[in-house]
């Protein structure tokens, strides 16, 4: 087997995983997973810039994972940066702050890539009936994937995968540009649905979505939704991970959110604090993608990009 380590830096997190690589097509074997809200993405859509502080909070957690890299000893190590730092005017000063922490450069790379990478985590594995609609609900941005048995576990695209787009639609991004008021009123919560549903429209006219025979959704929004339907007290990721998701409990779980405060939020045991002021936008995108893509359920998965980053260092 071999040693790496993955780290995936997105709008809101920042996540590690370090794990064996098998050299016989079987699973990875996780030594290290880890998440750490940092917000890198924090105001990106208004000014975009990164903020200082948000760099900041971002080299204190990089920092932290580094030294776990090193003391378990990854013989290789990819990071990849995605929304906040593709929009952001001053992504070289991120950029070095990166090198001198990790002792690497980040890959900022394109929603396409993005994209790709989270197919390749997500339906490693998977039981279910392809074709997929995979779709990662980030922070800042949405990526949809369509593909079936036979996807690459590659960023560089295939034999396998029929459509990728991504979208400027994500949690912070929408929280940032329409929820205003908390909760959100009603007119804010309409206005988001809009913004949403036209960006959704656009990707499934790009990507055969709408012909998927199963909805793969990834990422915190997704999972979080699924935590709170299945009722559970604690954040299981095993109970979580390939639970199936009828649509009405998401239409139900999304119209909850969207009425409690952001305190009434930090009090459900599953929500991690820094999510719960953006999870109302995270969970609307998702009922508003299966809406929009015919979907009856989603399939919610632990395994997403950082999966996807590990793999293509095989």
């Amino acid at each position: 087997m071999t040693r790496v380590a993955a780290i995936d830096c997105g709008t809101n997190s920042i996540r590690l995983l370090v794990a064996e690589l098998p050299t016989n097509g079987g699973p990875l074997v996780d030594l290290v997973r880890r998440m750490e809200i940092v917000r890198l993405g924090q105001g990106v859509d208004r000014t975009g810039r990164l903020a200082p502080e948000a760099i900041e909070r971002t080299r204190a957690a990089l920092a932290r994972y580094a030294d776990e890299i090193r003391g378990l000893a990854a013989v290789r190590v990819r990071m990849v940066a995605t929304s906040a730092t593709r929009d952001a005017a001053n992504a070289d000063e991120f950029r070095a702050m990166v090198r001198d922490t990790l002792g690497a450069s980040p890959e900022v790379i394109t929603g396409h890539e993005e994209a790709t990478l989270s197919f390749t985590g997500a339906v490693h594995g998977l039981d279910a009936e392809p074709p997929y609609l995979v779709v990662d609900i980030g922070g800042g941005s949405t990526e949809f994937v369509v593909g079936g048995h036979g996807a690459p576990h590659t960023e560089s695209g295939g034999a396998g995968l029929s459509g990728v787009i991504s979208i400027d639609v994500g949690c912070v991004r929408m929280t940032e540009r329409h929820f205003a008021a908390d909760p959100p009123t009603p007119a804010q919560v309409a206005a988001a649905e809009a913004d949403i549903t036209a960006a959704v429209d656009t990707a499934l006219r790009a990507v055969p979505g709408r012909s998927a025979r199963t909805l793969v959704g990834l990422a915190g929004s997704v999972t979080t939704v699924t935590a709170i339907a299945l009722g559970l007290d604690h954040y299981e990721p095993d109970r979580i991970h390939h639970t199936r998701v009828p649509y009405d409990e998401v239409a139900k779980v999304t119209a909850d959110l969207l009425a409690m405060p952001v305190a009434r939020r930090r009090e459900i045991p599953v929500m991690h604090p820094g999510r719960a002021d953006v999870i109302g936008a995270g969970a609307l995108v998702l009922r508003i993608v299966m809406e929009r893509a015919g979907a009856p359920a989603v399939i919610a998965s632990e395994h997403d990009i950082l999966d996807g980053i590990a793999w293509s260092l095989a």
